[in-house]
């Protein structure tokens, strides 16, 4: 007798058929819309982490304000190369792509976001963020929360790095969220050692997903997602050699694992959000070429992956959302670098966000400790991201009530 029917399916699942199947990947196949049938109104959350605690004041540039200079002798960007935001502000010149997505109005832009009494620690500010929370013990993060709110069956992905853990953010969902580096990871898996072995086997499986006991029951129910799991692996496999971009992607990890959540969007799994990240922004030394690179890898991955998903009609779906555990310190320091701050800019991106800038730069000169202040909440976006993008009420999930920024248009 089987206890369960999750014991039930341990036993007479696909692994009873000969194959190995990555433990995610049924659930998944059951979120799944049918092939052919589009989901095509559910909104898409995309979250880019920033890690190690982005430079803003050289992200979104004051160039106008004379103390700009003197705080940043040798790091200071010449306005010449800047790309314009306004008569006040422009972008990093390696961001040309956030420049290109602000004149095509997909680019919001909120100034000084952070928390009060800021921790400096990478780990405590970070998990912060993550939860969204400034309690001392912290468990689930804002998304797995957000999950737990969400039609039943809703996916989420973190396409991770290698050997790089789940986030924080993830944590609580009510389904374990799968952390997958490529479209391999969803393949079934023979056991049979030569190629005919594997052939004969997957003829096997092939039948054996197309059996049906004509009546209700718990045999059926296995075929019945086995052969979901099959077909959403094919499926998966096919994408993965024929899919062809709308716009040509940067060969770099960010990018790539970015063309890797656009595939999964284009499979129709039924998943909504997605998490990645991309590392080396703590720019204590040497900063100037290193951060440049880095907001180049940035700008061009999330522009490529914008570009591609309007191409495919989904410009009004997606929502890409930047974030660092914190800032730099206004003044630069001995090694040509920048140590741990607090207020930073974010970035949203998206066919409904509202475009241009949101909120005044910090004050280069009211610098408490050398820290630039914030003015914005880093939870009011995520009040507005909650209540007005994913459908969840943000008191459950931040439990109390924030001012949403106004980040979309009306």
């Amino acid at each position: 007798m089987f206890s369960s029917r999750r014991d039930f399916l341990k036993a007479s699942g696909l692994v009873a058929w000969g194959l190995s199947v990555p433990t995610f990947l049924s659930r998944t196949a059951q979120a799944a819309a049918p092939p052919g049938k589009k989901g095509g109104k559910d909104t898409l959350l995309v979250v880019v982490e920033l890690t190690g605690g982005n430079d803003g004041l050289n992200t979104v540039v004051p160039y106008k304000d004379a103390d700009y200079a003197k705080l940043r002798p040798t790091l200071k960007l010449p306005a010449a190369q800047l790309k314009k935001v306004n008569d006040d502000l422009g972008l990093h010149p390696s961001l040309t792509g956030f420049a290109d997505l602000l004149q095509d109005r997909a680019l919001c832009i909120v100034q000084a976001v952070g928390y009060p009494n800021p921790s400096q620690s990478h780990f405590k500010s970070m998990d912060i963020w993550q939860a969204a929370s400034l309690n001392d013990k912290l468990t689930e993060g804002w998304l797995g929360k957000a999950l737990k709110k969400m039609p039943g069956g809703t996916q989420s992905f973190h396409l991770k790095s290698s050997n790089q853990s789940s986030p924080l953010a993830l944590e609580g969902a009510p389904m374990r969220v799968p952390s997958i580096a490529s479209l391999e990871e969803f393949q079934l898996r023979t056991t049979a050692a030569s190629g005919a072995d594997k052939k004969e086997q997957q003829k096997v499986v092939e039948e054996a997903v197309k059996t049906k006991t004509g009546k209700p029951s718990l045999l059926d129910f296995v075929s019945r997602t086995a052969a979901t799991t099959y077909a959403s692996s094919k499926r998966l496999a096919e994408i993965g050699k024929n899919y062809q971009p709308k716009s040509p992607y940067p060969n770099t990890p960010l990018a790539n694992r970015l063309k890797l959540a656009a595939q999964l969007i284009d499979a129709d799994l039924g998943a909504r959000v997605f998490y990645v990240s991309i590392d080396g922004f703590d720019t204590h030394a040497t900063q100037a070429p290193a951060h440049a690179n880095l907001l180049a890898q940035v700008s061009g991955a999330m522009t490529a992956f914008y570009k591609d998903l309007k191409a495919r009609g989904h410009a009004d779906r997606l929502l890409m959302m930047t974030f660092s555990e914190f800032g730099r310190r206004a003044r630069e320091n001995g090694s040509k670098g920048t140590d741990h701050g607090s207020g930073a800019p974010l970035f949203l991106i998206g066919g409904k966000v509202k475009a241009g800038v949101i909120g005044k730069h910090p004050s280069l000169t009211n610098i408490p400790q050398g820290n630039l202040e914030f003015h914005t909440d880093f939870r009011q976006v995520y009040a507005a991201v909650l209540d007005k993008w994913l459908g969840v009420s943000h008191r459950d999930v931040l439990g109390k009530e924030f001012k949403a920024v106004e980040v979309f248009k009306s």
